[in-house]
């Protein structure tokens, strides 16, 4: 295979990049410590006993119905802390996924400088920057002041979260795609949302698929934070737990969460290879995914 010298050019500068990359993280690192290295010491100790004495092994009880109210279903367990927390948490990343995407695709393809103008692309990208300066937590606080506490709040609270950060996914996705079919479709006169829905959607769908399956699992993931505030979902519990220092059931709770979060992303897998053209990708079955074989 040969290579123009650009090409090589360019493979020569990754290591220096690479290089650049681990020195400058040492350094900042070092800065940070300070010269108090001590602190470092003991902390795997400290991390030994904290784990074994608060976290290990798990309180199991999470499983088990609430005390009130009363269970009123035929499986104790669909009553329990976590089937409860984790339910509601999925509503709560599901349902603000959605109205995120939605809303953030059309002002992703205002924020994009190859279908728009600077003076439209710009002002559109300090709007996505400024939705996800704040992190999905601050917007919780938020958003529980305003509507109070409850899975409302949550939804708010993630839903201008994923606009702001799935909108900048968006729009590089959008920027990156090739010129020559967006210079077609303006040669043959066609306008801004017909070369979008004609062209810019369908080049770019892979892409915009594993995006949204990326931040749904981003958002599962993240509800155990924001119900910390009283946003809803399993952070609620985690919040309560941690309050009454009952650190075990809160490693059990986290054990479910990490769960459910593999078995979202072997369903995203499976979900993806529906969309991928390429037919030379094989794609395992939920059951050789889980167990690992090719």
């Amino acid at each position: 295979m040969k290579f123009d010298s650009s090409t090589l050019l360019r493979r020569k500068k990754y290591p220096m990049f690479l290089l650049f990359v681990v020195l400058t993280t040492w350094y900042v690192f070092v800065d940070l410590v300070d010269g108090d290295w001590n602190s470092l010491e003991n902390s795997l100790e400290n991390l030994s006993i904290f784990f074994y004495e608060s976290l290990w092994p798990p309180n199991w009880k999470v499983l088990e119905a609430r005390s009130y109210p009363v269970c009123d279903r035929n499986w104790d367990i669909l009553c329990s802390p976590a089937y409860i927390g984790i339910v509601e948490t999925l509503k709560i990343a599901f349902v603000s996924t959605g109205l995120g995407f939605i809303i953030s695709l059309p002002l992703a393809t205002l924020a994009s400088r190859n279908l728009q103008n600077d003076s439209i692309a710009i002002p559109f990208r300090l709007l996505l920057s400024g939705m996800r300066t704040l992190p999905s937590l601050i917007w919780a606080i938020f958003f529980v002041i305003l509507v109070g506490l409850g899975p409302v709040s949550g939804v708010l609270a993630m839903t201008f979260y994923t606009i702001g950060y799935l909108g900048k996914l968006q729009y590089e996705t959008i920027e990156g795609l090739s010129k020559d079919p967006l210079d077609a479709a303006k040669a043959m006169g066609l306008s801004n949302i017909e070369i979008i829905t004609r062209v810019v959607v369908p080049e770019s769908a892979n892409n915009l698929i594993s995006q949204l399956l990326f931040m749904f699992e981003y958002n599962v993931r993240h509800g155990s934070v924001i119900g910390i505030v009283g946003a809803g979902g399993i952070g609620y519990y985690i919040s309560t737990y941690l309050k009454f220092l009952q650190y075990d059931k809160v490693m059990a709770l986290l054990i479910v969460l990490f769960f459910v979060v593999v078995i979202i992303d072997l369903l995203s897998i499976k979900a993806r290879s529906y969309f991928v053209e390429d037919a030379s990708l094989k794609y395992p079955s939920m059951i050789r995914m889980i167990l690992g074989v090719k």
